[in-house]
C-alpha cells in the first residue's frame, strides 16, 4: 500500500517519510510493540503544501503500530492531530526543527490530547535513526 497521494503523487514530498516510518515500525516486531507501548495513541498529521492542497496520514501507536492514509484507521479516531505545512513536517522529521518551538511559533497546530503529542517526537527520532531520514 502506497502512502503517497494517489491523485498528486509529487504534491507532498514528505509523504515519502511516512513510507520510511512504516518500514521502521514494521521491520522489527519487538520495536513495533515497544512503539505502541510508548505512543499509546493514534497520531494524525494533516499537511498543507505550497499550492494549498491538504492531505492526511496517521501513525497508529494505539493498536497496530502502522502508518496509514487519512486522519485515522477505519473505524478509529485520532488521539491527537498535528497540522503543519509539508515543508515544516520535512524539517521536523529531518531533525532541523523542534516540535515544541514550532508549536510556540504557530507553525504547528495541535488538536486533541496535547500531552500525547509530546510522545511523537520520540517515535520520529527512532524512525529517523533507523531509516536515516
Amino acid at each position: 500500500m502506497s502512502l503517497k497521494n494517489e491523485l498528486l503523487p509529487d504534491a507532498f514530498p514528505s509523504s515519502e517519510a511516512f513510507e520510511l516510518i512504516q518500514q521502521s515500525l514494521t521491520s522489527d516486531p519487538n520495536e513495533q510493540k515497544n512503539a505502541v507501548k510508548q505512543g499509546g495513541g493514534i497520531f494524525a498529521f494533516t499537511l498543507k503544501n505550497p499550492q494549498g492542497q491538504v492531505d492526511s496520514w496517521h501513525i497508529d501507536l494505539k493498536n497496530k503500530g502502522v502508518v496509514g492514509k487519512g486522519v485515522a484507521p477505519e473505524g478509529g479516531k485520532a488521539t491527537v492531530t498535528l497540522q503543519l505545512s509539508d515543508a515544516d513536517f520535512q524539517k521536523l522529521i529531518e531533525g532541523k526543527a523542534n516540535a515544541q518551538n514550532m508549536f510556540m511559533s504557530g507553525k504547528l497546530k495541535i488538536k486533541g490530547d496535547v500531552m500525547k503529542a509530546t510522545k511523537i517526537e520520540t517515535v520520529l527520532n527512532k524512525a529517523r535513526s533507523k531509516a536515516k531520514l
